[in-house]
């Protein structure tokens, strides 16, 4: 869910979101006739913002398509959430088989096809082909009008929505055509690319046009392109690699009766950000003892209060998930992001990119089983948004110069 939404309710068991900015450009649209005045100004207001309803009931279903197809394929989607420019199904993980990813990036197109496939001969049967050719401003008088101007609006959603830009449906679509004939890292760097010309293009026109909604499209495109080539090579730069690889192995625990005064010491001592606080008396390396997670946030937001005698108990976040040190990074990671959601957070036991737990956890804790404290396992290593990002960063050079 993003920030400001608020939640309608959910559909195939996925949660339904709208976004605030979403009501301002209903409210937007429907203060236009209100404001020319006349005797039908409420009329045509409440006709057209029963139109925009109209119009983002079919982008629900569009995501909808996405989200149905993924679950074919075994990934779940987090939510869906309607925004002024559109629909974001937040899928865990887009398929890295290129044609998973074709079919699910194809079923939201399809969903539209559909929704005129079924609109168009309806319009034509009781009003004829001058329903479509309607004046655009009496264009939702008539409830043949309206369906043909609803048709019309899905028509362009399937051209819009399969220009080829990531992280547009016709980008994914792209990628996943390419990802046939080269490996995905490369594909990806291709449709990313090819997605940033396409946004400047949108820019350009925007300035030309003054069309400010071209301005917020390009951005999107170009953000999200740089965002999806940023990620695969996150994800590139992970393969192979065990969670042992990435752990840091000297680090600080603290003690839930410690203060933020002596956080604050072990901040300035070394290069620790966040710190996992175990129960007080509990052994240093007891990982079923972590009751929470000290972020840096926390401690400078405490300190910054004067609350330097304040307990770490009291401004903890959550104990952090974990991992096993052998298991493998990037799946370990998906796995985690996934259990995160379902508000799991037992030790051994998850479109995630791999990494993106971390946007919701500041650390991961890795445990190693020790049989001679059933239940109890070791806590070996934790795994920070830095040294991941270093990780990849090392990994990028060494392939880099081998290239």
């Amino acid at each position: 869910m993003l920030r400001g939404s608020m939640r309608l309710g959910s559909l195939f068991g996925i949660p339904i979101f709208i976004h605030w900015t979403f009501l301002l450009l209903v409210a937007f649209f429907m203060a236009g006739p209100l404001l020319r005045g006349g005797p039908d100004a409420m009329a045509s207001s409440a006709r057209i913002g029963a139109f925009v309803l109209a119009i983002f009931g079919c982008v629900l279903l569009h995501e909808l398509g996405h989200a149905l197809a993924a679950r074919r394929f075994g990934i779940g989607t987090r939510d869906i959430t309607l925004l002024p420019i559109g629909g974001l199904a937040r899928l865990e993980r887009m398929p890295e088989k290129p044609v998973q990813e074709l079919i699910v990036a194809l079923a939201g197109p399809a969903v539209n096809v559909v929704i005129a496939a079924v609109l168009v001969p309806i319009v034509l049967v009781t009003d004829g082909a001058d329903a479509f050719t309607a004046d655009p401003e009496q264009s939702t008088i008539r409830v043949t009008n309206f369906l043909a101007a609803l048709a019309t609006v899905n028509v362009f959603l399937v051209i819009f929505n399969m220009i080829p830009a990531l992280p547009m449906d016709g980008g994914r679509v792209l990628r996943s055509l390419l990802a046939m004939v080269m490996d995905r890292r490369r594909a990806t760097a291709a449709a990313a690319s090819l997605g940033q010309v396409i946004a400047i293009g949108f820019a350009i026109l925007g300035i030309f046009s003054g069309n400010i909604l071209l301005f917020v499209i390009a951005a999107f495109v170009f953000l999200g392109a740089g965002g999806e080539a940023q990620a695969e090579q996150f994800r590139f730069a992970l393969e192979g690699l065990r969670v042992n690889a990435a752990m840091v192995t000297r680090f600080v625990c603290l003690r839930a009766s410690q203060t933020l005064r002596d956080a604050a010491g072990e901040l300035l001592a070394g290069s620790q950000q966040d710190f996992p606080v175990l129960a007080d008396g509990a052994a240093d390396d007891d990982a079923s003892a972590i009751v929470g997670v000290l972020t840096r946030a926390s401690l400078v937001r405490g300190v910054a209060g004067g609350q330097w005698d304040l307990p770490l108990s009291q401004v903890m976040a959550p104990p952090c998930p974990f991992v096993r040190e052998h298991e493998d990074l990037r799946r370990a990671l998906e796995r985690r992001s996934v259990e995160a959601r379902a508000g799991t957070g037992v030790a051994g036991t998850t479109d995630a990119a791999a990494g993106e737990p971390l946007a919701s956890a500041p650390l991961i804790g890795v445990v190693r089983d020790d049989p001679t404290r059933p239940g109890r396992p070791r806590l070996v290593g934790i795994v920070t948004p830095e040294n991941l990002t270093e990780l990849v960063m090392l990994r990028s050079a060494t392939a880099g110069a081998r290239n």
